[in-house]
């Protein structure tokens, strides 16, 4: 999917599409997996990681990243890809310590962060950057959790790589035009403002083949 992007975009809006015009279904995957597009909660502040087309105005002035109660809103699904270094093939567990990228199904542009302010806090800016997935090395995310893989029901962190900020929610909200969403940024020390769980989304199947070969296989979760 890494090397399609755009054709990727295509695919997960016609899955995201299908799903909520009514089909929905159970899954038994406790873990989350490459391919997967997920809805990413902070259990703090309650309110889901969120991107729109509204760029920030001041900073980096790119893609700004929020985070909203809404529960049905389209604009915070994430699909979880591998890097430019590293593949990360569909339906394979992601394991803790794996390095990710997180990209916005609906604009096409990673989670991604540097040094910049951020608008409310003075923390460390977390933006949207890249076009069609593609972007550069500060879009990538270690995965932070206690055992071997992801699992489903744990609160992990996303630890950023390049500068080794974790991305986090303190509860500052912004005013119009995007009033009562909550600024996301990134903060050095662990806390619990920095710890996310997977809820809604579409879960890719690890492959079933005996000779292992990887297939498109997916469960979703109700939206």
């Amino acid at each position: 999917m890494d090397n399609c992007p755009a054709l990727s975009r295509i695919l997960w809006s016609c899955m995201l599409l299908s799903c909520l015009c009514g089909l929905s279904y159970g899954t038994e995957l406790s873990f989350v997996t490459c391919g997967s597009v997920v809805k990413l909660l902070n259990i703090k502040h309650n309110v889901r990681l969120h991107s729109h087309d509204v760029r920030y105005g001041s900073g980096s002035g790119q893609q700004s990243v929020t985070g909203i109660t809404s529960v049905e809103d389209s604009n915070s699904y994430w699909s979880v890809r591998g890097t430019s270094d590293a593949v990360c093939y569909r339906g394979t567990p992601v394991k803790c310590g794996q390095t990710i990228r997180l990209t916005h199904v609906n604009t096409g542009r990673n989670l991604h962060s540097h040094y910049f302010a951020s608008p409310l806090s003075s923390n460390q800016e977390v933006s949207a950057f890249g076009e069609e997935g593609e972007g550069d090395h500060l879009d990538e995310w270690t995965v932070q959790c206690s055992g071997s893989v992801w699992k489903r029901e744990e609160a992990v962190r996303f630890r950023h790589k390049a500068t080794d900020a974790l991305l986090s929610v303190t509860g500052e909200e912004y005013g119009r035009p995007i009033h009562g969403q909550r600024e996301v940024h990134a903060m050095t020390a662990p806390s619990q403002h920095s710890l996310w769980k997977a809820m809604e989304g579409i879960f890719m199947k690890p492959s079933e083949s005996p000779l292992g070969n990887r297939d498109s296989s997916h469960s979703h979760t109700e939206f």
